[in-house]
């Protein structure tokens, strides 16, 4: 291999992968001599990339850890597997994929070849993730309209789309997109309406059809103290607030990694109980299976509506369950 471009880039990516190599067995995967491999080895380490070498008979190279993150080189396989993973999780709004998720796929995805991004929609197209969907109140967003609009949000460009409103009217709007929120369930981005002079909060999963229009903008002054905060005062102003109190029989620990990081944090009763109070915009229905998918005892105090509804979703549930063998 006499292309030296083409060999850093090789030995680059061979050495990305988490293992010792040999200067022997590197010189034999690119066809060139040992002393070539030394060559390569310090100009990559003049590139910035931390190549660490062994001495002994044993000795060889591999990349460790620096103080900062240099470029990925990925072949096919693994460019396709990062990217069906990042497309899956954003398309469905996954407990705990943020924007810089998205972020790095809108950059993926940008240099992807054709072949592969045909590759990346026929395996996406092909599988279905059981993700969401409890309670029929999960939306499902296209990972284009994610990239397009995290893309818009890092180059600070204005963009076009067709909103469509909860009465299923559609208008055309155009806004200075601030930054793209998760709630676990779905998406919404904040932006700037240019045409209404104001801000607002879109559901990404309503959103057609986005453009970015290449017009640069300055960035707005926030009227909340972040991004978050913004949307959940939005999703107040649209739905009632509903007062939460819930005593579970369980580690505050076990209860908090099995609830979003919206509904609060729970308070420690003791090494195996604790409560959570938190005023929460959602509906005492999809809180009330939430609650029961943290897999403990509890007992709820508020709302009081809630306790009417466990009460006749456990008797649903039973007789769907059905007569138990020596149980009349």
């Amino acid at each position: 291999m006499t292309d030296t471009p083409a060999r850093l880039l090789q030995l680059l990516s061979l050495l990305q992968t988490p293992r010792e190599w040999p200067g022997g067995e590197l010189a034999d995967r690119l066809g060139v001599s040992r002393r070539t491999v030394r060559r390569d080895v310090d100009r990559l380490r003049e590139l910035g990339y931390p190549v660490q070498a062994t001495l002994g008979a044993d000795g060889g190279y591999r990349l460790v850890a620096g103080k900062a993150m240099p470029p990925l080189v990925l072949d096919d396989e693994e460019a396709v597997a990062i990217a069906v993973g990042l497309r899956a999780g954003a398309g469905h709004a996954v407990d705990g994929v943020e924007e810089a998720s998205v972020r790095a796929l809108a950059k993926l995805e940008q240099v992807l070849p054709s072949r592969l991004r045909h590759r990346v929609a026929t395996l996406q197209a092909a599988t279905m993730p059981l993700t969401g969907g409890w309670g029929g109140d999960s939306a499902t967003v296209d990972p284009h309209t994610l990239t397009v609009m995290a893309s818009a949000v890092t180059g600070q460009e204005r963009l076009r789309f067709v909103y469509r409103k909860g009465d299923g009217s559609e208008s055309r709007r155009q806004v200075e997109p601030y930054r793209l929120v998760s709630t676990g369930r779905r998406w919404y981005l904040v932006a700037y309406d240019v045409e209404r002079e104001d801000w607002r909060t879109f559901r990404v999963d309503r959103v057609a059809d986005p453009f970015a229009t290449g017009a640069r903008f300055a960035p707005r002054e926030l009227p909340a103290r972040d991004p978050a905060e913004f949307v959940s005062r939005s999703l107040a102003r649209m739905q009632p607030m509903v007062d939460l109190d819930v005593t579970f029989e369980a580690p505050a620990d076990f209860v908090m990694a099995r609830l979003p990081g919206s509904m609060g944090v729970p308070e420690a009763l003791g090494e195996s109980r604790c409560r959570l109070r938190a005023r929460v915009a959602d509906s005492p229905e999809w809180l009330a299976i939430r609650l029961a998918l943290v897999d403990c005892e509890f007992a709820v105090a508020q709302p009081v509506e809630m306790t009417a509804y466990l009460a006749d979703l456990g008797a649903r549930l039973s007789r769907a369950a059905g007569p138990q063998p020596g149980h009349g």
